[in-house]
């Protein structure tokens, strides 16, 4: 099976929902950010492997903590993936921790930050450019 085959791209989407589903209700581990998403899952054409991108809302130390709590479940969630998907062999996962929304949401805010001067600044530009045709 390649890589972005039709076929691959079916197994990532099912094993991305039944991922999300799984660390959405089913693991109880409290060091699990309840604000835990899975943004991409990418399996190997040999359904070895797994890498599972994962997106936690919360400052580092809930990050790392949620990633330490999903590594040790490995082995239950596999177990639940190969009871809800059959595949040939159930894949080996592999959580990443994923910055991209929380990098998104600073960009953003930054941008806003910048807006919000620059606006400031014509605004008083503009001000004083009213000021000074009174004055003649």
């Amino acid at each position: 099976m390649r890589k972005n085959s039709v076929k691959n791209t079916r197994v990532n989407g099912e094993v991305h929902r039944v991922l999300a589903e799984v660390i959405r209700g089913e693991i109880k581990d409290p060091r699990i950010n309840p604000m835990t998403s899975v943004v991409s899952v990418e399996v190997a054409p040999d359904l070895k492997t797994c890498k599972a991108w994962v997106s936690v809302l919360g400052d580092e130390d809930s990050q790392r903590d949620t990633i330490e709590g999903l590594r040790s479940a490995e082995g239950y969630i596999r177990s639940l993936l190969a009871k809800k998907i059959n595949l040939r062999n159930t894949p080996e996962i592999r959580f990443i921790l994923d910055q991209s929304i929380a990098y998104g949401v600073s960009m953003s805010k930054k941008i806003d930050d910048i807006n919000r001067a620059d606006d400031e600044r014509h605004v008083e530009e503009h001000d004083d450019s009213c000021l000074e045709w009174h004055e003649q």
